[in-house]
């Protein structure tokens, strides 16, 4: 080997071919050998947390999502007829964590209820952010039409009652959407104000938390439903995609349809007769005084035209009844209506 002196060009570009790998002619230094590049495939490799294990799968935690997407529609129908308002409900998540973890999660003071769920074994837990309770507590006192911020506080005995209402709508609702996995017996075991004076499960057992957006008005707040995993263990084979049926895809009963019909005979409607119309000055009008008669182009034997709810359904023949004003149907309005002393040629 003879010795070589290289000039300044000649060492730039040996150090740049040392940083690029790039092979040069001569004596110019390709670079530390390279092993040869596996083609081989590399397993895919996924995370896990040995603190949050998730023991629930992944097939129950999409029909437990399903199940409580139909749920969280309904409940927010049913609110709307409580209150007599707009009530958006919808479903944001469904998670697993730890007991610990839901419950410093949560706000204190809050409306922490314990259910029980029978046959389930243990406690299911409602929790309402007490923040959308109070818009609700005031329209069902009547008023509420200003979304008025409230102090940070524990609910009072009167309060509760209220909240009681929805609580039950809830856990009604919630028995109808589980009705296809589960025939559940849901009530209100107590209610607390500090979640973590409540000890339902070990801190460290896995539950799987549901959690409910509620907006009423311009407030919004959370619901969470949260079920431990020992309670729903024994029936996790039935929260799959082919043992579970969608919500509400329920064929009709003999039960269903007899308490549907039920409903609807006890429903009231408005019932109008229009006994005639005609037009009069204001002068007129203001002129008006008892026993005066306005004059109109009905015939008194003219059949009238009687209204459900603003529909016309009948035509009737004014009379009286047990010394009560009535009227008799004669025919449906679909028919073409008839004076009493008209006869067919």
């Amino acid at each position: 080997m003879t010795d070589e002196i290289l000039s300044q060009d000649e060492v730039e570009s040996h150090l740049q071919a040392m940083e690029t790998g790039t092979k040069r002619s001569g004596n110019a230094y390709s670079g530390p050998r390279k092993e040869p590049v596996s083609t081989t495939p590399r397993e895919k490799v996924s995370p896990y947390d040995f603190k949050r294990p998730e023991r629930v799968g992944q097939e129950q935690m999409r029909a437990l999502q399903s199940l409580h997407e139909g749920f969280a529609r309904n409940f927010g129908a049913s609110l709307s007829a409580l209150l007599r308002t707009m009530v958006e409900v919808k479903l944001t998540s469904v998670d697993q964590l730890t007991y610990s973890e839901f419950v410093f999660g949560l706000e204190n003071p809050t409306c922490f209820n314990l259910l029980r769920a029978k046959p389930l074994e243990g406690y299911l837990i409602l929790d309402i952010n007490p923040m959308v309770l109070y818009p609700i507590i005031d329209r069902l006192l009547g008023g509420g039409q200003d979304d008025t911020v409230h102090a940070r506080r524990p609910l009072t005995e009167i309060e509760l009652r209220l909240v009681s209402r929805v609580t039950e709508r809830f856990l009604d609702e919630l028995t109808r959407a589980w009705e296809n996995v589960l025939t559940l017996e849901l009530s209100v075991e107590r209610v607390e104000s500090n979640p973590q004076l409540v000890q339902v499960v070990p801190p460290s057992e896995v539950v799987v938390l549901i959690l409910f957006e509620i907006a009423v008005g311009g407030v919004r707040g959370m619901i969470n439903l949260c079920i431990p995993y020992n309670s729903i263990e024994r029936i996790s084979n039935k929260l799959s995609a082919n043992g579970w049926i969608g919500y509400g895809k329920m064929d009709s009963t003999a039960e269903t349809q007899a308490a549907m019909t039920e409903g609807i005979q006890n429903a009231a409607v408005e019932v109008v007769v229009m006994l005639a119309n005609t037009t009069i000055k204001t002068g007129d009008l203001i002129g008006l005084r008892v026993g005066d008669v306005i004059t109109t182009d009905k015939d008194v034997r003219s059949q009238l035209e009687f209204s459900v709810e603003g529909v016309p359904k009948f035509h009737v023949s004014p009379g009286a009844y047990k010394g009560r004003k009535a009227v008799q149907i004669q025919d449906s309005c679909t028919e073409r209506p008839t004076t009493v002393d008209e006869s067919p040629n």
